[in-house]
């Protein structure tokens, strides 16, 4: 059971307009702008070491300072999937605090994981998904 998302909801959490699921794909493709990646944090954590550890997780921070404008294809890719989890947490609790509660704590069905943890790897975003869209439907979660 998977919930479709608007790929315009995914665009606000990248902090840039899209349209459609293929302008996501292609944009994942060029390589998201740098700054994507910081307004993904930001809608979970508004502590700055929070942020950067996070950021850390998807793009080593040199790395990151070296890069001139954009994140390469492997790293907008995790930042896409992050966004999409992001997305779906603020559709399913539609509070600010409820959402970051949810992704930030762990969750049994992920190992214990938190589910922003958990979104870094594609199986992983796909099992917190599955949670929220259980949740969605007022199913055991």
């Amino acid at each position: 059971m998977m919930l479709m998302l608007e790929p315009r909801h995914v665009g606000k959490v990248l902090g840039r307009p899209v349209t459609s699921l293929l302008d996501l794909s292609d944009a994942v493709e060029l390589g998201l702008p740098k700054t994507s990646l910081r307004h993904v944090v930001r809608r979970v954590f508004s502590d700055a070491a929070e942020q950067r550890a996070l950021m850390n997780r998807v793009i080593p921070e040199a790395t990151y300072k070296r890069r001139r404008d954009r994140l390469s294809p492997a790293e907008s890719g995790r930042t896409e999937r992050l966004a999409r989890v992001i997305a779906m947490a603020e559709d399913v609790w539609q509070d600010p605090a409820q959402t970051r509660r949810f992704l930030t704590a762990p969750h049994a069905e992920l190992g214990g994981k938190a589910p922003i943890d958990a979104a870094l790897t594609e199986l992983g975003a796909r099992q917190a998904e599955e949670i929220m869209a259980r949740i969605l439907y007022g199913l055991p979660a």
